[in-house]
């Protein structure tokens, strides 16, 4: 075959727009990412403690990257929407997301095949912890004064104490389930529909006796001495709450938490992932978001991409006893 010089530019103009292609795709030139804005999806509705933390961990993780990272807020079907379209996302670093704890319950209830593996863990951020706080009044009128006279009120009255969580399946639902199997006792799980709101107006109220939401949503309600926290499932104190014991210091080994993390679509270039890994590792203990979660309550609670693989297979078995104890 005759090269000409025709031929030769014909082939060095095929090869630019071929590398010009591999740029643009992002992940195939990974020594150079990211060279764009960052799409982050979030399963959760703007304006909620998912959302906030969010926000807050991608304007750190922009600076780190220098690039913007942009929360899109992708609802509906209990998180499975949005946890679907991270999952589905081409995996080139420029659309991740932050996973919940709520896809370690879409299998047991039949509802997705999404599970931890459908992804690629790049860190876990925060966890809030579940807690046994109940109406002040009631524990006044029943001599309850810390954790252990409530599980002995309990034990003394089997499924008459009521306590509420939020909708049906989730995570505060599920935390009577946890505090049932580590206590031995038997309580009444009422779920709402409307979020756990609902359910802690109601326990200020005196129509319920209690709930097993986080501190952060029963705040107010303790602030002004209508609920009182016995115990949170935690293994260390809340900083916003330095006076509310955890149950483990009560002797009661019950943990448990809502748990949030980023994480990107599988089959993405390692390098590519490193480099987020990275970002994440520098985002956690950026000044301003370390003071945003301070203020907002919400507890930073670090794992590395091996660590938070781990702690989610673990969560998988542990979440679906818990299930099976509140009869889902």
């Amino acid at each position: 075959m005759k090269i000409t010089k025709k031929r030769i530019l014909a082939t060095v103009a095929a090869t630019l727009v071929l590398a010009m292609s591999l740029t643009a795709c992002g992940g195939k030139k990974s020594s150079e990412y990211p060279t764009k804005g960052i799409n982050v999806i979030c399963p959760w509705g703007a304006g909620g403690g998912t959302d906030a933390c969010l926000r807050a961990f991608c304007d750190a993780m922009g600076k780190d990257l220098g690039q913007t990272l942009t929360v899109d807020n992708i609802t509906g079907g209990g998180g499975i929407t949005g946890h679907q379209a991270i999952a589905d996302a081409e995996a080139d670093g420029y659309t991740i997301g932050m996973i919940t704890f709520e896809l370690s319950t879409y299998v047991p209830l039949g509802t997705s095949d999404l599970t931890w593996e459908s992804y690629e863990p790049l860190c876990r951020v925060n966890t809030d912890a579940a807690t046994v706080t109940v109406g002040t009044k009631w524990a006044n009128d029943n001599g309850i004064t810390d954790l252990a006279s409530y599980i002995d009120y309990c034990k003394a009255h089997p499924g008459e104490v009521q306590m509420g969580g939020s909708s049906n399946a989730s995570v505060w639902h599920i935390a009577g389930g946890y505090l049932m199997n580590a206590t031995g006792i038997d309580i009444q799980m009422v779920t709402y529909q409307e979020g756990a709101a609902a359910a802690v107006k109601d326990a200020a109220g005196g129509f319920i006796q209690g709930v097993t939401v986080s501190l952060a949503e029963a705040r107010s309600f303790i602030e002004s001495g209508d609920l009182t926290c016995l115990g949170v499932m935690s293994d260390e104190r809340n900083a916003a709450f330095p006076d509310v014991p955890t149950c483990l210091e009560q002797g009661f080994d019950v943990q448990y938490f809502t748990q949030r993390g980023m994480a990107v679509p599988k089959g993405i270039d390692p390098d590519v992932k490193a480099r987020l890994e990275k970002a994440c590792e520098t985002a956690i203990a950026e000044e301003s978001f370390v003071e945003f979660m301070n203020n907002n309550g919400q507890a930073i609670s670090y794992l590395n991409a091996a660590d938070y693989a781990a702690f989610l297979e673990q969560s998988a078995t542990d979440v679906a006893a818990a299930m099976e104890a509140v009869g889902l």
